[in-house]
């Protein structure tokens, strides 16, 4: 392979590290991007020669880094992706690849219009054991494939960010998807919430093909022992791909039959066959992959477009569990940029004032009195507090507390983990990332009150602000902004500037259709081009200006 590019690594904590680990054995590894300077200062010790940092910033001013891999938590992904393409890298995101089929669409949209490289990490798509059996599959050895099923299950590792569904289940449904080589038509799932109220431990998905394949998805973090289980039933053969056994048993082969005598099936039993594997560390199998895919310019076998197909199976379940029964037509949905339809399924009740087709998932709590506009959807564990306004057409995601007497515009997208105090107010079409952090209070302290010092802070029309990023109270975000993940805005931020660092600072400016503009203000994306007005800019074409 010619010189590998240089790659750069988001978030080095439990899977992070592994992936830090083949990159720096593949010769690849530059730099290294993580919030704990713990970690950090032991990779500075155990790789030398690699560089590292705290902010993404850093990272996405490095021209000499040409791909970022990104191991951040799973409602991150779409926020730093989408940096991530915009500043012109290759992008490899571990599952999921986002949260929602809309974000998961942009991303794919935004790789292609950058030329750049899109790849999800599902990596048992990489195992030796699973590239043979699809190839038998491929090849017919195992005939017409009947049923497909899957056991993911141990004691353990128990999250609270994601239920066991988005945490364990994602490599299988990848591996299902790519034998069938169809898209399921219809989908049901069951679970248990054993240990919380609202957390599933224990999944069952059901799926069903327009060929008249079936599948299921059996995961369970709470389980005696561990087991990782495919196995694929054909009607010459069945494949059994064990990753918990020895290499020469991870795939067996078992030519059972089924002969008929009066009219009854019976089974007719068979040795099981070894089939033979390079050994290879699968992890190291897809690092090298997603380089050969960057320096070949051609397609990753999991692209975004798999990515999304597996997205898209995920959120049908996710639905199925939440009870809304039975997912049909879930091919397509979503691919053109929109979630799923949700059934409006609202736990308001008549003190509030709501849409009919506003939908509130039954874990969030919507204080009274409230106003949450038409079409909006608050998903789990939400929090609104009192006299706050919900425009129309919002998403407002998980763990997330507005107010209270906090308004929020229409067509605003909040992302997980985020809290808008009071005092804070967002015009319409502001995205604020996961974990943005406003704040109210200029010098709070525990143990005195001083609500009556909160100081407003206002986002403007359609500004964007990055996952992680600290605005301080009292500033003015104007309209169409950019601000860079894990900024810290201490000063009001002019009309389409892009901001980064601490304290953020202008090192650039953006086009209101999110693309950045060149040194003559013009976008290449659209064509759009701006003049200087004030501190920010205006439109030329006064038609799509706007009033402040």
């Amino acid at each position: 392979m010619p010189q590998k590019p240089k790659v750069a690594v988001i978030g080095s904590g439990y899977w992070g590290k592994n992936l830090v680990r083949n990159l720096d054995r593949l010769g690849a590894l530059a730099m290294i991007c993580d919030r704990d300077e713990t970690q950090l200062a032991a990779f500075r010790k155990q790789l030398p020669g690699v560089e590292t940092c705290l902010a993404l910033s850093d990272v996405l001013a490095r021209k000499d880094i040409a791909a970022l891999v990104i191991a951040t938590p799973a409602e991150t992904h779409a926020t730093v992706g989408r940096e991530a393409l915009l500043a012109g890298k290759h992008l490899f995101v571990e599952k999921p690849m986002a949260l929602s089929n809309a974000d998961a669409a942009e991303l794919i949209e935004l790789a292609a219009k950058r030329s750049r490289i899109l790849m999800v990490g599902h990596l048992l798509q990489y195992h030796p054991a699973f590239e043979k059996l699809k190839q038998l599959v491929s090849d017919g050895d195992l005939g017409r494939i009947n049923y497909i099923y899957s056991h993911r299950l141990n004691l353990g590792k128990i999250r609270r960010e994601e239920n066991i569904l988005w945490s364990f289940a994602p490599h299988d449904i990848s591996m299902i998807l790519s034998l069938a080589g169809e898209e399921p038509e219809s989908l049901l799932a069951v679970g248990g919430n054993v240990l919380h109220q609202k957390i599933a431990d224990v999944t069952t998905t059901h799926l069903a093909f327009p060929s008249g394949l079936k599948a299921h998805v059996f995961v369970s973090w709470l389980h005696p022992f561990k087991e990782q289980k495919l196995i694929v039933v054909g009607e010459k053969k069945m494949a059994v791909f064990d990753d918990t056994c020895p290499w020469p048993e991870k795939l067996l082969l078992f030519p059972h039959e089924i002969t008929w005598k009066n009219n009854i099936p019976v089974p007719s039993r068979a040795d099981p066959e070894k089939v033979e594997l390079a050994e290879a560390e699968p992890l190291l199998l897809e690092c090298r992959h997603f380089l050969e895919c960057i320096v070949e310019d051609r397609t990753p076998r999991t692209d975004g477009q798999e990515g999304l197909r597996v997205l898209q199976v995920l959120n049908a379940a996710q639905e199925s569990l939440d009870g809304r029964g039975q997912r049909s037509g879930i091919r397509g949905q979503g691919a053109g940029g929109g979630d799923q339809r949700v059934e409006s399924v609202s736990q308001f009740t008549d003190d509030h004032s709501h849409s009919n087709s506003a939908f509130v998932h039954e874990t969030a709590v919507i204080d009274h009195p409230a106003e949450i506009g038409q079409g909006t959807k608050i998903w789990h564990f939400t929090h609104v507090l009192k006299n706050s306004q919900i425009g129309e057409n919002c998403t407002i995601g998980q763990n997330v507390a507005i107010g209270p007497e906090v308004s929020v515009g229409d067509n605003c997208k909040i992302q997980n983990n985020v809290s808008i105090y009071k005092g804070v107010t967002l015009e319409q079409g502001v995205f604020c990332g996961p974990s943005t952090v406003f704040t109210n209070v200029y010098n709070p302290r525990a143990e005195i009150r001083k609500m009556d010092q909160v100081r407003p802070t206002r986002v403007k029309h359609g500004a964007t602000i990055g996952a992680n990023a600290t605005i301080i109270c009292g500033v003015s975000i104007g309209r169409y902004a950019f601000i860079g993940a894990g900024a810290v805005v201490t000063r009001d931020v002019p009309d389409h500037a892009l901001s980064f660092g601490n304290p953020a600072r202008t090192i650039g400016w953006m086009c209101r259709c999110g693309e950045r503009l060149d040194e003559e203000l013009c976008c290449r994306a659209c064509g759009l081009c701006y003049r200087r007005e004030g501190t920010g800019l205006r439109p030329l074409d006064v038609s799509m200006d706007e009033n402040p």
